[in-house]
């Protein structure tokens, strides 16, 4: 499984680096430390860290999260592979994104959740890129 330090974690969050580190300071992200003593949160947690955060109210914090040219950076939160379509979910900061495509294609690119992706929006078509 994929773990982020603490500055990926927050890029993918939206927020900076010191907020996400008062976020495991105070217990909200579960972390662990690498062999160098970096800080590191597992990929799975971080996804369900991201949609508890998407769906609170944000009372109090204005996270602003800008798009450069419809890329949307973030984590896989959920795949439902069918046997010939697939539907994945990606948490963006505070933007939710869903894209259906083959089934094929999360295999080629090996998507699983918890893993860093993004999301490139074109019209109504969500495109998702490995990162």
């Amino acid at each position: 499984m994929q773990s982020y330090t603490i500055g990926q974690a927050a890029r993918l969050l939206g927020v900076s680096p010191d907020t996400a580190r008062r976020w495991a300071d105070a217990g909200r992200i579960a972390t662990h430390r690498d062999e160098g003593g970096r800080r590191l949160v597992d990929g799975r947690d971080l996804a369900a860290f991201s949609v508890g955060l998407a769906r609170s109210d944000g009372a109090g914090e204005e996270t602003p999260y800008t798009s450069a040219r419809n890329a949307f950076p973030g984590i896989v939160t959920a795949i439902k592979l069918g046997d010939v379509a697939a539907q994945v979910e990606i948490q963006a900061g505070p933007h939710r994104l869903v894209s259906l495509l083959t089934r094929e294609a999360v295999e080629e690119l090996g998507l699983e959740v918890g893993m860093e992706a993004t999301a490139r929006v074109k019209s109504t078509n969500v495109h998702i890129d490995r990162t």
